[in-house]
């Protein structure tokens, strides 16, 4: 079963639709008890990153998603500011705590482009990792659907797996171990990003 963490803050029903449609048994969890039975775990997210932690940490996601994904390694997939949390600290609206699960921070974009505005919002081409699992059976220079203002400076560079350019270098994709995130929205992203959901199906 494929649980996606209901905390209040997520485009749930798209991405419950796209996992459906890709023949998932997949459930939504606004209890974080529901998730013990899940086998992978998806974090959506749209939204504020404060916000986002605090219904986290209030509904008692938090210690459950620590102990699923850190200890007992479940697969997890987040997107957009599900993906944000994933970091060490986040710069919106002040210094928050994220999940820690990935080193790094999340920061406000700032294109070197002045004709570019933020948010970053629609289409756009990334470049990835080519030992990426998650993205393997992409074309060169695929395109996906964004939508945000914030994204993620990895401390470790390897944890970028794809990338894209939005007036300089913004992080379209990070994995480490058994946690993969997209900035961009897999859902909205026509059949690209179902092949994204696909690879995290079959990923082990």
């Amino acid at each position: 079963m494929i649980g996606i963490v209901d905390h209040g803050m997520g485009n749930l029903l798209s991405v419950f639709n796209a996992f459906e449609y890709m023949g998932a048994d997949v459930e939504l969890c606004g209890d974080p008890r529901d998730l013990e039975d899940a086998d992978k775990i998806v974090l959506p997210g749209v939204g504020a990153f404060p916000d986002c932690m605090k219904n986290l940490k209030e509904l008692g996601f938090q210690e459950v998603l620590n102990r699923l994904v850190l200890e007992e390694k479940r697969p997890v997939l987040g997107i957009c500011l599900g993906m944000q949390v994933m970091a060490e600290w986040g710069e919106e609206f002040g210094e928050h705590q994220g999940l820690g699960w990935i080193p790094g921070r999340v920061v406000r974009i700032r294109p070197e482009d002045p004709g570019l505005k933020v948010p970053h919002v629609g289409w756009n081409n990334i470049r990835y990792s080519s030992d990426s699992p998650l993205l393997k059976g992409l074309p060169e220079s695929p395109d996906f659907y964004f939508v945000h203002s914030f994204h993620m400076e990895c401390t470790d560079p390897a944890h970028v797996d794809a990338w894209c350019d939005y007036g300089g270098r913004v992080t379209a994709a990070v994995r480490r171990d058994n946690i993969f995130a997209t900035q961009f929205h897999p859902e909205k992203s026509q059949d690209f990003g179902l092949k994204i959901i696909e690879n995290f199906l079959s990923w082990h």
